[in-house]
């Protein structure tokens, strides 16, 4: 049985594998704290901040993410695809998420301030009215994604193919047309 914790602070806290298991946090702030080395299982996070936290490497596999925000955090290479789908719902601010996926998750109105994704798997992805505000795509694969009404306009360094994902009413900047373009061999000057 999991237990519920309402409402409380954790500072600097540097979780070990399994610490964080059989948990559910509501309305929870974390600070400084590392994830890194966690596996979790049966965790739950509802209406909960992380504010510059690591979770680089952690396996996420068996946790929900209920209006969550991320906030100055790092998040290298984790897969956020296995997580429960149920309410999924998070927002990252001046975050590292480089190497992590979102593999067929349904990102809906999510917001994505000022983060570095450099190859962020996005593949099948629903990302209807996403925001990418300031955000670096380099390598960033979009495959299949679903990208309506998606705003691109002050992105930089992606390139994905409007022939294979679905683009419409999606906003992108003049500068960031090349990023459309460039798997059809089309140069812009």
């Amino acid at each position: 049985m999991a237990q519920y914790v309402l409402e409380e602070t954790f500072n600097k806290i540097s979780y070990s594998r399994e610490q964080a298991n059989f948990h559910e946090f509501e309305r929870c702030i974390f600070y400084d704290c590392d994830f890194s080395q966690c596996n979790f299982v049966d965790v739950t996070f509802i209406d909960c901040t992380f504010n510059h936290c690591n979770f680089d490497g952690s396996n996420i596999n068996h946790a929900a993410f209920r209006t969550v925000f991320f906030n100055d955090c790092s998040i290298v290479d984790v897969n956020f695809a296995m997580c429960d789908k149920l309410i999924f719902e998070v927002h990252f601010e001046n975050c590292i998420l480089d190497l992590s996926k979102f593999y067929t998750l349904k990102l809906k109105g999510t917001t994505f301030v000022n983060c570095k994704m450099i190859a962020v798997d996005f593949m099948k992805t629903d990302l209807t009215s996403v925001i990418f505000d300031r955000c670096d795509l380099h390598r960033t694969v979009f495959l299949n994604a679903i990208l309506i009404k998606a705003d691109f306009r002050t992105a930089y360094n992606y390139t994905l193919d409007p022939s294979k994902n679905k683009v419409k009413n999606a906003l992108f900047s003049r500068e960031g047309v090349k990023g459309l373009l460039a798997n059809h061999e089309i140069i812009v000057v």
